[in-house]
């Protein structure tokens, strides 16, 4: 709890003026920094432009005013395409366990050294300005400042992409955001022109599984598995190649939140995993994960009942387990958010010497798009210069010129092979990169798809088949909410055909949800194959039962308990979980007497921010919030989300009583503290059904 609340000034280095127009000024004080225009000129007044007379024109000759107004004129630079609303953060990475049999990289060969990384999460369908809680993907980016050279791996939440093909990639894209003719839905998969392009191209079939699970309504960033997408190769030092996939697991568990939360979040707070991220490292709670790899060999790939190549498919931990042997901590936010989050480049072309490409047809596409799209959009090949995007290792080349060139070559030679210099960088065999020396069979060039690529319901099937009964309802109701936004009624149909390659139980589902019939199943391109379910994809059925890294709400008001509101307090964050005061006001006196300040207004702060709920409140206080909806909200979407609720006894005379709450085991007095503490680790999910129409 906040208390002894400090209302005095801080402001104490600062001389205050008074302008003519009656305004406060700032002057700088004896120990503060002047301010300055761009080339160093002191300013003597930011509030006013040069004018002739106090009602005459403005003069032209100002250059404070002309510099002022024509950098903000141009502050903004081209969002990115797709995942343009992001977040990000810096930390480090070590490596715990070495993988010197695989690779040369020293950052995969050299334990306990620590790192610097700068990690960018992101929505992918939304614009800059768009809410954090949409269904969608989730990009996953994270660029290593190697001693060998930058290593990107840009990757997504989830192991696999919606198309086979770069070729398609302007297709998909055009296809989910907003519809040209309208400029609407923002940030979002429901409408008719994305599921039209998905339900005629099968491939998207896998991914289209996933973003209709849990999977696509992250609780937080904190508590998203990352993955490299693709097959990558690790090159010993013999030269010998094995094929790589890359995994970052969150040490909190992997956790999602219901739709009906993440809508009301969206409402609420539209930059919720934003806050989350900030406050959490700004307290000192790192966000951690593992890093982990799936190594296999080209042999073993070819007795996949799939091609590892084709991004659409997933490697199952059962078949191929992540070995872990690293971790990523998040550690301190940007100092600057265009500076760093907006500005930082990443490119998979970037990588250090011992890790090398695949022939993934996908990848092979995003190795020029990425290049690409960063010249659009930061204007100039030199922006390896910016200092979020600069290696922290020695670097040297013969580049020369173009806009917002930084450095200044102190030579006449700019050029190779050259014998005027020889101090100038040259090529080194040894320790340059190398592409594995790969042997490829003869066959005729040609616009084609493997035959191995063709398989696009299989692991759809896995998917679905591998979920928990609530989390299968929960794909079934995200394929109808999606679908009922769908006008085109063959857009529709189509989808049901496929889904019917998927699951039949999962295609009746949808139709009836829909009230449509289920039609005949799409024509599969191969044979449906029956693979082995994977627990490792589900999502709460390996969400962790802990408190670690989750937020508990206490609602209190005025003579509520001082000792009540402590003993939960404590006793949730030595469970490990992060507590916040919420009250009517901004401040509650309390049953001592004690002035405390709420982290938020109970109008401000929906029990959808929350992990579980405690009610230490009077009669008083209970009465008056029996007639005010948001507090009503607050007690009842907690029960509709399955959380743990723990009551006083005016919560339970006055307010849910009036609600259609349930005194399940999750709903809970006071006194039962241990109790409501470990109901608080996880969800009531068998409360869903009881509280939710579930296709």
């Amino acid at each position: 709890m906040k208390d002894n609340i400090d209302h005095k000034d801080p402001a104490k280095n600062m001389n205050m003026t008074t302008g003519s127009g009656g305004e406060t000024h700032q002057r700088a004080g004896d120990d503060t920094a002047t301010l300055t225009t761009q080339q160093g000129v002191a300013i003597s007044d930011n509030q006013n432009s040069l004018k002739a007379g106090p009602r005459g024109p403005s003069l032209l000759e100002d250059f404070v005013l002309r510099e002022k107004i024509n950098h903000f004129d141009h502050e903004r630079i081209p969002e990115r395409i797709v995942h343009a609303r992001g977040s990000a953060a810096h930390g480090y990475f070590e490596l715990t366990e070495s993988l010197e049999e695989y690779t040369t990289a020293k950052i995969l060969t050299e334990t306990g050294k620590q790192t610097p990384l700068f990690t960018r999460f992101s929505t992918v369908a939304g614009n800059k300005g768009s809410k954090d809680t949409p269904r969608d993907v989730r990009g996953f980016a994270v660029k290593i400042y190697t001693d060998e050279g930058n290593w990107d791996i840009v990757g997504n939440n989830m192991p696999i992409f919606f198309i086979q093909d770069a070729m398609k990639f302007p297709d998909l894209v055009h296809a989910v955001k907003p519809e040209p003719d309208r400029g609407f839905p923002q940030a979002a998969s429901a409408h008719d022109t994305f599921w039209d392009f998905v339900s005629l191209s099968p491939e998207t079939m896998h991914n289209v599984i996933w973003l209709m699970s849990d999977r696509a309504l992250p609780r937080s960033l904190r508590m998203m598995e990352g993955f490299g997408i693709h097959s990558y190769r690790l090159v010993n030092k013999e030269g010998k190649s094995t094929f790589v996939r890359f995994h970052w697991k969150p040490v909190l568990g992997v956790q999602g939140t219901t739709w009906d939360e993440a809508v009301k979040i969206s409402g609420a707070d539209p930059d919720y995993h934003r806050r989350d991220l900030y406050e959490n490292i700004d307290m000192g709670s790192f966000p951690e994960w593992e890093f982990g790899v799936q190594l296999f060999t080209e042999e073993e790939a070819e007795k996949f009942p799939f091609d590892h190549l084709d991004a659409t498919k997933l490697i199952p931990e059962e078949l191929v387990p992540v070995k872990i042997v690293g971790k990523m901590v998040l550690n301190r936010n940007p100092d600057n958010f265009f500076a760093e989050t907006e500005q930082v480049a990443f490119c998979p072309s970037h990588l250090p010497p011992g890790i090398d490409f695949s022939n993934d047809p996908l990848l092979q596409g995003r190795l020029f798009s990425y290049l690409d799209t960063q010249l659009s959009r930061l204007g100039s090949p030199n922006f390896a210069q910016i200092p979020i995007n600069a290696p922290k290792c020695p670097f040297a080349n013969n580049q020369q010129d173009g806009h917002m060139q930084m450095q200044v070559p102190k030579t006449r030679v700019l050029y190779e092979p050259q014998s005027l210099d020889p101090t100038r960088p040259r090529e080194s065999i040894k320790r340059g990169f190398e592409s594995f020396h790969e042997q490829l069979d003869d066959g005729v060039k040609g616009r084609v798809r493997a035959e191995s690529f063709a398989d696009h319901y299989s692991q759809p099937r896995m998917f679905y088949l591998s979920q928990t009964d609530i989390e299968k309802a929960h794909i079934a109701n995200a394929y109808t909410f999606e679908l009922g936004k769908v006008d085109t009624a063959h857009v529709r149909t189509r989808t049901l055909s496929h889904l019917r390659n998927i699951d039949e139980d999962l295609a009746k589902r949808v139709a009836d949800g829909l009230g449509m019939e289920l039609p005949e199943a799409a024509t599969p391109q191969a044979p449906v194959q029956d693979l082995d379910t994977s627990k490792a994809i589900q999502t709460i059925g390996i969400s962790p039962k802990t408190l670690k890294g989750r937020l508990i709400g206490i609602l209190v008001g005025k003579d509520s308990s001082r000792s009540e509101v402590e003993k939960f307090e404590q006793a949730a964050k030595d469970a490990g979980a992060m507590v916040k005061i919420i009250a009517p006001g901004k401040e509650a006196i309390l049953d001592d007497g004690t002035r405390v300040q709420a982290d938020e207004r109970l109008a401000g702060a929906p029990s959808v921010f929350f992990d579980a709920v405690v009610s230490i409140i009077m009669p008083p206080v209970a009465k008056k919030l029996a007639n005010d909806s948001s507090a009503l909200d607050w007690f009842n979407d907690a029960f509709n989300h399955c959380k743990a609720i723990a009551y006083c006894p005016a919560t339970d005379e006055h307010i849910l009583s009036k609600l259609p709450v349930k005194k399940d085991e999750f709903v809970t007095p006071l006194s039962e503290l241990d109790t409501f503490i470990e109901n608080a680790k996880t969800r009531l999910w068998t409360r869903e059904p009881e509280v939710r129409d579930l296709p």
